[in-house]
């Protein structure tokens, strides 16, 4: 595409491959990734799960510092489901919020040197008091950063959030006078979801090959570019990154619209349509790089 990489980004040759031929005018400005086959990469190795979990960090690093530095402006982790919270093994789940905090403390000097900013997504509250200082450290020690903003969902559940959106309406409602104040539709709902500011994710990868969306993002993903590799998640790496957004570049987002030659394509055929037939107009947001709840 006629660029060079950036001075001071170290790639190998293949990443140095796929990152020249990208179009850096048409980079996602939103990337959300459900990392997934942590479980299965250890099974393979006839070694524990918690193996997996702990082999998942590097690509977590890899991932983040690559987004950053070819200046993806939002990146979202799908970390911790409320469904991982509620039906894996205790040993696990403590294994789990172990290595959160572990990667909190090691991690920051990564994230402040790439710039990035650390948010969360999620019902918080009800992670051990412990994990929640750590998050907070955390968060506010890249408070600062200008750079990319790293989103990590941790016992997060899309269903959840939603719900939590209409009791937050519904509560707003009531101060204001009563239900015949509340207005719902689709600007209110997006302002009370947890990902409020953020633009809906242009791209959504998954690794390890699985078809669906686990309950993530549900309401942001609706005109999503879906992406899927056969990868599990530890050995997922920025060049894996890359040929997903170079993936995402082939393809033509018209959000229920028609094309040049006034027709549809058969993949989004099916797309952009609400319930009463006409096409949705509406469109992705931009990053809004102030403070998150």
């Amino acid at each position: 595409m006629g660029h060079t990489v950036p001075a001071g980004m170290k790639m190998d040759r293949k990443e140095t491959e796929v990152y020249l031929r990208l179009d850096r005018a048409r980079l996602p400005q939103h990337i959300a990734i459900i990392m997934d086959g942590n479980g299965r990469w250890a099974r393979r190795r006839h070694m524990p799960r918690v193996a997996g979990h702990r082999a998942g960090v590097a690509a977590v690093r890899s991932t983040v510092e690559t987004a950053a530095r070819i200046g993806i402006p939002a990146l979202t982790l799908y970390a911790f489901s409320e469904e991982n919270w509620k039906k894996r093994p205790k040993t696990e789940v403590d294994f789990l919020m172990r290595l959160l905090c572990r990667y909190l403390r090691e991690e920051l000097k990564t994230l402040n040197d790439n710039n990035i900013r650390l948010n969360y997504i999620g019902r918080q509250r009800e992670l051990p008091p412990s994990v929640q200082c750590e998050m907070e450290e955390a968060s506010c020690a890249t408070s600062k950063n200008t750079g990319m903003l790293l989103t990590l969902a941790l016992n997060y559940s899309a269903r959840s959030e939603i719900v939590d959106a209409f009791r937050a309406l519904a509560e707003a409602a009531a101060r204001n006078g009563g239900l015949d104040h509340m207005t719902v539709d689709e600007q209110a709902i997006s302002e009370h979801l947890y990902t409020r500011g953020l633009p809906d994710p242009d791209l959504v990868i998954r690794t390890s090959g699985e078809m669906r969306l686990s309950n993530f993002l549900l309401w942001q993903l609706a005109y999503s570019e879906i992406y899927v590799t056969q990868t599990l998640w530890p050995d997922f790496r920025g060049v894996q990154l890359l040929e997903g957004i170079e993936e995402y570049q082939k393809r033509d987002r018209r959000y229920g619209g028609l094309g040049p030659d006034g027709h549809g394509s058969d993949r989004h055929a099916a797309d952009g349509h609400s319930h009463d037939g006409h096409a949705s107009e509406r469109q992705p947001a931009r990053l809004n790089t102030g403070p998150h709840a």
